[in-house]
């Protein structure tokens, strides 16, 4: 059995509809099959508070070293820091593993104690929880996860916690102790000699199935293969312990079968997850054998593919059918690039704007080509410019740089001809010994306009057949209409985005007796747009009015509207009008426009003097004030959202803000999470800025400079760190300074 293999839940179980329970998730436990599947079987069905953001499973290896088996979430210096954890460190693994105990952590130690954290989930609003995995006194692994909490984890909340980690440490022991008799009883063919006793589980798994391991980064494209992996393709491997790079798998593969691998590969990256694939590889002895691949593309936090994993299999040796002989019919084969054709064209129908189109020509069509680079070009005034590195960092976008300078001027040719260039086997065009072995130069043109050229790089030399010709061909077409139709959309998403950018305002006034900071971010769904905007309105008798709102709706209508009653609102509030008839007017005034769009608005009056604070809220989420260590909603009744009852009032409330205070306006953008009730974020959100209070010494340095904008950089992170935004976020904060201030 292996640990690590991908988690793909029973079909039966996905389908199960209502509400988690703990007791569910317990029972789910005890079925799984593998480390991944126990972590992702916990962030699946248990509680809504784990939020799987940069949790982790560890199992104690051979050297008794805390080696990680699953993740969820962590970002790549996570990897890269904590993959392997000594029992004897101060890391909380090592501390939970040590104490026999579970380890928490606060928001503030896991923003503080760790480098990199805004790399990851550490923002300082987030706990960790670090639990021991014993059976019957003895320790197999650490299993920690991030939690939703932002203040303290109450105690049924960590029985719960114990409780499942219990769970996933005895289904562990009992598969670990089902591989470790494997060793004994091997089946027949299985070498078993030369294999330490207590060799790594997924070792000992590979080992028992007669399959090889493989490892992909898909960033750089390099490629690592185990011994047995060589063994299966006919290769010499190298020694058992060590892995190697990968060769070329196009040269390897039957000419029938490599485009249906391609276009496997390239469903596969799209969805993420596991996969499984079939092929057949033609050994350099004339023989072919059967391979089963089955891996597990990984993603990274924005949804990309960064790593593919798994086990390579001969099906016949495994019981599985073998598929027909290779036959002299180019149908299969034409059905086959058919299909990868396809395959991209779904890729490239999805992506929307031009960074899509370039990550998904990146991410999905250069790996599962087999490509070693992609160099995409777009035609700007009459020059080639490249586009794709700007979906890389770090030294993978300095070879992206030079290849386009390397091929600049066959991009070029290629493009003024609008015909296609390959490389020959043996052929070097530019007498570079940096070019790439073989590649594809292909011009993007759609509707007789030039579009931008392509170049593919392959890191081994390969021949173009005339269908391979063809299908490339075909594939440049569909990319270049693909960004065609992209360009057009950035451009209405520019235009749009300045009109909204014109319309909130450019900075907050300088006005005394208080200190402002504001943050609006717009939708990642649609047009990235919206109605959310706020505004701080010097009035004229040396009061202040606040204001935010929110219109239905993320398109260019919405923004529109919103310019409108920003407009209005800002003119009834100068003339005088309290905040309850402020709101009564503009909510007439949008009912009189030619929409039927509706707004929530919540405006404010603050006399900086003597801290009388006057309100009234039009269906918008209420005020938090901030004071001490505390943070409350203010009491604040509404009447319906502007535009829907133009006859409807709306009540006054009159209060004080004393010297000191803060308060927090915001739009539901902010809290709301499709994955947790709508309460329960606001409390979340309410406990994180009491926990920021309490660690930056209180609500009264709120007006120190640069405060008060840490505290909205920190609220607007946890939003920014989510993997979609649907709607639009706009938040105000405003704090009445101290005498001194």
């Amino acid at each position: 059995m292996d640990l690590t293999s991908p988690w793909l839940p029973p079909e039966d179980e996905t389908r199960v509809q209502g509400s988690r329970t703990s007791m569910r998730c317990v029972r789910l436990l005890l079925r799984s099959g593998s480390a991944t599947e126990l972590l992702g079987t916990i962030l699946a069905e248990g509680p809504g508070w784990i939020t799987g953001e940069g949790s982790a499973l560890y199992l104690i290896d051979a050297e008794g070293m805390l080696r990680l088996a699953a993740s969820h979430g962590l970002p790549e210096w996570a990897h890269e820091h904590y993959s392997l954890v000594d029992p004897a460190s101060d890391l909380p693994a090592a501390l939970a593993l040590r104490r026999r105990e579970t380890v928490l952590l606060s928001p503030e130690q896991t923003s503080t104690d760790y480098p990199n954290t805004l790399a990851g989930r550490g923002t300082g609003l987030v706990a960790l929880a670090v639990m021991p995995l014993v059976v019957d006194g003895v320790a197999i692994g650490v299993l920690a996860l991030a939690l939703a909490h932002r203040g303290t984890v109450p105690r049924r909340d960590i029985d719960v916690l114990e409780t499942l980690a219990e769970a996933v440490a005895h289904r562990l022991s009992h598969l670990i102790d089902h591989v470790q008799a494997a060793e004994h009883h091997l089946p027949p063919g299985v070498r078993a000699g030369g294999v330490p006793t207590r060799q790594p589980v997924l070792a000992l798994a590979a080992l028992a199935a007669g399959a090889g391991a493989f490892d992909r980064d898909l960033v750089t494209g390099e490629t690592a293969w185990d011994a047995r992996a060589y063994r299966l393709f006919g290769l010499d491997a190298p020694p058992e312990a060590e892995t190697a790079p990968a060769p070329d798998l196009a040269k390897l593969v039957h000419p029938e079968d490599l485009p249906d691998l391609q276009a496997g590969m390239a469903e596969a990256l799209a969805s993420g997850g596991p996969y499984r694939l079939r092929y057949r590889v033609r050994r350099d002895d004339g023989s072919s054998v059967q391979v089963q691949e089955d891996g597990e593309v990984m993603l990274d936090t924005h949804g990309r593919p960064v790593r593919v994993a798994g086990l390579l299999s001969d099906r016949q040796r495994t019981g599985g059918a073998a598929d027909p002989d290779p036959g002299a019919s180019d149908g299969p084969v034409a059905g086959a690039r058919s299909a990868l054709l396809l395959a991209l064209t779904r890729t490239l129908s999805r992506a929307v704007s031009v960074r899509d189109v370039t990550t998904a020509m990146t991410d999905i069509a250069r790996p599962a080509l087999g490509a070693a680079s992609l160099v995409l070009d777009l035609v700007d005034e009459g020059r080639l410019l490249p586009v794709s590195h700007t979906v890389f960092g770090g030294p993978y976008r300095t070879e992206l740089s030079r290849l386009h300078d390397l091929s600049a001027g066959v991009m070029q040719s290629a493009l003024a001809r609008a015909v296609p260039l390959f490389s020959e086997p043996g052929q070097r065009a530019t007498g570079n010994p940096l070019a790439p072995a073989a590649w594809a130069v292909l011009p993007l043109v759609a509707s007789g306009r030039q579009v931008g050229s392509c170049l593919i790089t392959f890191a081994t030399e390969r021949a173009f057949s005339r269908e391979d010709r063809t299908m490339y061909s075909a594939f440049a077409g569909i990319l270049a209409q693909s960004l065609e139709r992209a360009r057009l959309y950035d451009t209405h998403h520019y235009r749009a985005t300045e009109l909204q950018r014109a319309m909130l305002p450019r900075s907050l006034p300088k006005l005394p007796g208080v200190s402002t900071a504001a943050r609006y971010l717009p939708s990642t769904e649609g047009m990235q747009i919206g109605g959310d905007w706020y505004d701080l309105i010097p009035l004229p008798d040396g009061r202040i009015g606040l204001v935010i709102g929110d219109v239905q709706g993320h398109n260019a209508e919405a923004t529109a509207v919103m310019g409108q009653l920003r407009s209005g609102l800002r003119a009834y509030a100068t003339d005088g009008h309290d905040p309850a008839a402020t709101l009564t007017r503009t909510s007439r005034l949008l009912s009189e426009l030619d929409t039927d769009l509706f707004a929530t608005c919540l405006y404010l009056t603050l006399d900086p003097v003597t801290g009388q604070l006057d309100g009234a809220r039009a269906g918008h989420p209420p005020p938090v004030r901030i004071t001490g260590h505390r943070a409350v909603e203010l009491e604040l009744p509404g009447g319906p959202p502007l535009g829907v009852d133009p006859s409807g009032d709306y009540p006054l409330t009159v209060g004080r803000l004393a010297e000191g205070e803060t308060l927090l306006v915001y739009t539901d953008g902010l809290v709301e999470d499709r994955g947790e009730d709508y309460d329960d974020s606001v409390q979340r959100m309410i406990g994180g800025l009491e926990l920021w209070s309490r660690r930056t010494g209180g609500a009264q340095r709120a007006g120190a400079d640069g405060v008060l904008g840490e505290l909205a950089d920190l609220l607007t992170l946890n939003v920014t760190e989510r993997h979609s935004r649907p709607d639009d976020v706009a938040l105000l904060l405003l704090h009445r300074t101290l005498p001194a201030d």
